[in-house]
């Protein structure tokens, strides 16, 4: 895990010595897990390169406001949104002392039995979850504001969505944050997307659209919902973070990695004689075919966001950051 580039010298917030201490007590956070691996994979480095740098970007930020600091997390499918997410917390929890909640744009999917209905009512690819469109947006904004304002002593419930089952899981399982909190990140595939203009709409990209979608309805319904509630959501963002897939081949090339997980897992429900009938795998063309729901969006997002992205983590073929560039600089952040 070789670094390839830095953090920005001129956006290095906090003093050298908080850096420093910051490194540290992630290290001891990881060593569990370092200690495990047996093997020197360069994760201090990357912390002392990059990520402690960046959570140290994101505290500088919160102490410029009152209240908490909303951070969207936006990449493609298999960028890494989840493992930085996880980065970040422990960063910015022992690193730094915050108070860090986040939950995913997917846990706000619509039911199965919700995205039936609109699959009949509307157009039948939004049956498949996704799209905008296919999330309970309401709900993330109702989440949003509840951990914005919660008081010492509110429960926040935040939803969770089993993709193993397409279904949402039973409210008794759901998070439940406790109190205030410093940072709040909400991260997903196309948190923080703009909608395309009309023209952009017009003819199909690829072989579902063409197929499933020859006279736009589908698109034209997606591009609304995006341009319409999905946009309220997103306005609670304050700093947007992007983590830049290299191409598409790399969407369903790393996409195919966290199936391959998912097939791991029915393994060991197998072994352990645990029912697996209700886990769903897709095999190759099944992805290929799934990832075309997002392909529109995806490839508007790579063109569009890396201009207006506070901070994009440009990634590579082989899924390491060859580049940072940040759009919107802190001025005397050491």
């Amino acid at each position: 895990m070789a670094v390839i580039t830095r953090w920005p010298q001129d956006q290095l917030c906090l003093s050298y010595r908080e850096r420093e201490e910051a490194v540290r007590a992630v290290e001891q956070a990881f060593a569990t897990t370092l200690e495990s691996l047996k093997v020197d994979i360069g994760l201090v480095d990357m912390f002392e390169a990059i990520y402690v740098p960046l959570g140290a970007w994101l505290a500088c930020r919160k102490k410029r406001q009152q209240g908490p600091l909303v951070v969207g997390i936006n990449g493609a499918q298999g960028a890494g949104k989840s493992t930085l997410f996880n980065l970040l917390e422990v960063i910015l929890t022992e690193g730094f002392g915050l108070r860090v909640v986040g939950f995913s744009i997917d846990d706000l999917y619509k039911t199965y039995d919700e995205r039936v209905e609109l699959s009949e009512t509307v157009h039948p690819l939004l049956r498949t979850r996704g799209v905008p469109g296919t999330h309970d947006v309401s709900l993330g904004i109702e989440i949003l504001n509840s951990l914005a304002n919660s008081g010492e002593d509110q429960v926040t419930k935040i939803p969770v969505f089993d993709k193993s089952t397409d279904d949402r899981c039973q409210v008794a399982v759901w998070q439940e944050w406790v109190g205030p909190a410093d940072i709040i990140v909400l991260e997903g595939w196309c948190v923080g997307a703009d909608p395309q203009s009309p023209q952009a709409l017009v003819e199909p990209i690829n072989e579902l659209e063409r197929e499933m979608d020859p006279s736009g309805a589908w698109r034209d319904y997606v591009n609304a919902q995006l341009a319409g509630p999905y946009q309220e959501l997103f306005s609670m963002i304050q700093v947007l973070v992007m983590l830049k897939v290299p191409s598409m081949d790399a969407v369903f090339e790393w996409r195919s990695l966290q199936e391959q997980k998912l097939a791991e897992r029915v393994k060991y429900f197998y072994d352990t004689q645990q029912p697996t009938e209700h886990l769903r795998i897709m095999n190759e063309e099944q992805i290929q075919r799934f990832i075309q729901h997002y392909e529109r969006l995806t490839r508007h997002m790579l063109e569009e966001m890396p201009e207006r992205a506070d901070v994009t983590l440009c990634l590579n073929d082989n899924h390491k950051i060859a580049e940072i560039i940040i759009n919107q600089p802190l001025d005397n952040c050491g």
